[in-house]
């Protein structure tokens, strides 16, 4: 499914060609990035860090299974409080292994910081290559193929942010 501004910037393509051509091309971030070493670099160190974390999250579950099964085996035997002290063990061990997933995979977890040190140089430097291209070149619009439709690059001469706040009766900043 694309994005919801997709068709709204088709429109706004479509209207633009209609006064004169437009020159629109197109890139694969994605291969760009697999194949430039030092998006591979980063791409490395970014799944080592995601693989240790995996790893502690793995070696937490198997703990709290273990100690699940042991309370499940002596449950009928155990006395009241040392029932409920090893179900209050298994809770906390459970909060442990979820806030742990959230700390490094959440939205702000450190996957995301991780991500954005590591692959973002990467990705301005993408990002400036496309933008020298496209004025080298001539082109007016870059879109990027690999995942949704994302505008890379848009000749300014194209905008029309200012009619629209204008025809909205509201002050462009």
């Amino acid at each position: 499914m694309k994005s919801s501004w997709v068709i709204p910037a088709l429109l706004i393509l479509c209207a633009s060609t209609v006064r004169g051509q437009a020159k629109i091309g197109y890139v694969d971030s994605q291969t760009i990035m697999q194949k430039l070493p030092e998006g591979q670099d980063a791409q490395k160190q970014l799944d080592a860090f995601v693989a240790q974390w995996q790893a502690e999250i793995t070696k937490l579950q198997n703990e709290w299974q273990r100690k699940y099964e042991e309370y499940d085996k002596k449950k009928l035997i155990m006395s009241d409080q040392t029932r409920a002290e090893t179900e209050r063990e298994l809770v906390q061990l459970e909060k442990k292994v979820t806030d742990y997933r959230n700390q490094k995979f959440g939205p702000n977890g450190e996957m995301f910081t991780k991500q954005n040190e590591l692959l973002k140089p990467v990705q301005d430097r993408i990002f400036k290559a496309i933008q020298d291209i496209a004025l080298e070149d001539g082109f007016d619009y870059v879109f990027d193929k690999s995942g949704d439709i994302l505008l890379l690059y848009a000749n300014d001469k194209y905008d029309l942010t200012p009619k629209v706040l204008q025809k909205l009766q509201v002050a462009p900043k």
